[in-house]
């Protein structure tokens, strides 16, 4: 059984002696500019460490460019930085089950780490694969001007409250292309980077994007609220030049991508292995495999992933509402725990001995459902050893203010990593 008065979290965390202090503060930082406040806590039959510091911030490492590609309810790079760094060598394999955009296997990537990626939507493969091919920036804009770009195209759907009519010519366009040249079996990662980002430009808040002003990139909004929006910025769609703006989105995925990087990145892309599986069954994944999985699975009914992406699936050509009937979007606590825990058993099943498992959550319903605390007993049923809980501080933004998020008690914005070790 778990006890944690006899961990030795040190050597993982920072290189020094932790011993149960009874709560007091103590450094997990070798500069001793932070404390990490210690707490115990009982879940059950079981004593839980709970750690709590800034561990990771964008001021103490810059993430890539090649990171920016929205997605609802990421978390930053920073994160699985942090636990790559500190748990894994250098040709290890690191796994997301719940990948989304593909920030774990990502930073996995660059840190010339194996990867594996799963997600039960496809359109997380159309996201993140090709950023492990990085192209040459004059090869993809010659692509795009090889495109044939035709005039009149209309969507089979009204789109004419996001695009204006030649702009939505180019989109249609620019998806007829794609879709022929993936199912003839011809799509090349120059394609397949083209729609990657074309995919993240859908819609968004700037002239950056090819649609008039709507909600940020990471969800789409419906027509009929689109109007509405419409009607009261008393805007209507202005010509966007696709092509531009996809150079622009290349351009700043590569800045500062080193050689090195990039080589990283195409090695682990040329052994990944990118599954749309369920999370509960990858049998492709070998037994005892898996040296680190750093996820964020979906939180209850939190985030409606099908209804955020639907322009996106449809750009892709892709089912929504297929893909929605197979995201696990639990109503309750009892029904995600339930799923959550035959996806532990298969992660114990693939992590290899001596393997990590974190599993990042938030706070939902206000703050009165904390579920790092029914993630404990979830993978310790499976077999895993619970190493703590590690809560990292944030400093919030105004806008968070705003929706009531001013501290490091409520709000989904919290980190909060379980981390398990398989013994």
């Amino acid at each position: 059984m778990y006890n944690s008065d006899q961990i030795d979290i040190s050597k993982y965390l920072l290189e020094f002696q932790l011993e149960d202090s009874g709560g007091e503060n103590l450094s997990l930082f070798g500069d001793k500019r932070r404390k990490t406040s210690v707490e115990y806590i009982k879940i059950g039959e079981f004593r839980v460490a709970r750690y709590i510091n800034e561990y990771w911030t964008s001021g103490q490492r810059q993430a890539s460019p090649i990171h920016e590609v929205s997605y609802r309810a990421c978390f930053k790079p920073q994160l699985p930085h942090f636990f790559i760094n500190l748990l894994t060598k250098a040709g290890d394999t690191v796994y997301d089950p719940f990948s989304g955009r593909g920030t774990t296997v990502i930073e996995a990537g660059l840190l010339g780490r194996r990867v594996i990626s799963n997600d039960i939507n496809p359109l997380s493969e159309v996201l993140s694969r090709p950023r492990f091919f990085i192209p040459e920036l004059r090869d993809v804009e010659k692509r795009l001007y090889e495109i044939p770009y035709y005039k009149n195209l209309r969507a089979d759907m009204d789109l004419s409250m996001f695009y204006h009519p030649e702009t939505e010519s180019e989109i249609v366009s620019l998806k007829n292309y794609l879709l022929d040249k993936k199912v003839s079996g011809r799509e090349d990662h120059i394609d397949s980077w083209i729609r990657m980002v074309a995919t993240n430009r859908l819609t968004g808040h700037s002239t950056g994007f090819f649609s008039v002003y709507t909600l940020p990139p990471n969800q789409a909004t419906t027509p009929e609220r689109q109007i509405k929006i419409n009607e009261k910025r008393k805007q209507k769609p202005e010509y966007r030049d696709t092509r531009k703006i996809i150079m622009k989105k290349s351009q700043r995925l590569v800045a500062d991508l080193t050689l090195k990087e990039k080589q990283n990145l195409r090695r682990a892309g040329e052994s990944a292995l990118f599954l749309t599986a369920d999370a509960r069954y990858t049998e492709q994944i070998p037994a005892n495999s898996v040296q680190l999985t750093v996820t964020s699975p979906p939180f209850l009914n939190v985030v409606q992933y099908a209804r955020d992406n639907w322009l996106r699936c449809w750009f892709n050509s892709i089912d929504a509402e297929e893909i929605s009937n197979k995201i696990t979007m639990a109503k309750s606590v009892k029904e995600w725990c339930a799923v959550m825990g035959d996806v532990f058993r298969e992660l114990y099943r693939i992590t290899a001995k001596g393997g990590w498992v974190a599993f990042e959550v938030g706070e939902v319903k206000g703050g009165s459902v904390m579920l790092d605390e029914y993630v404990v007993p979830l993978g310790i049923s499976a077999g895993f050893e619970c190493e703590g809980i590690l809560v990292n501080l944030q400093n919030f933004t105004k806008t968070s203010n705003i929706w009531g998020i001013n501290n490091n008690t409520h709000g989904t914005n919290t980190n909060r990593v379980v981390l398990f070790k398989k013994h």
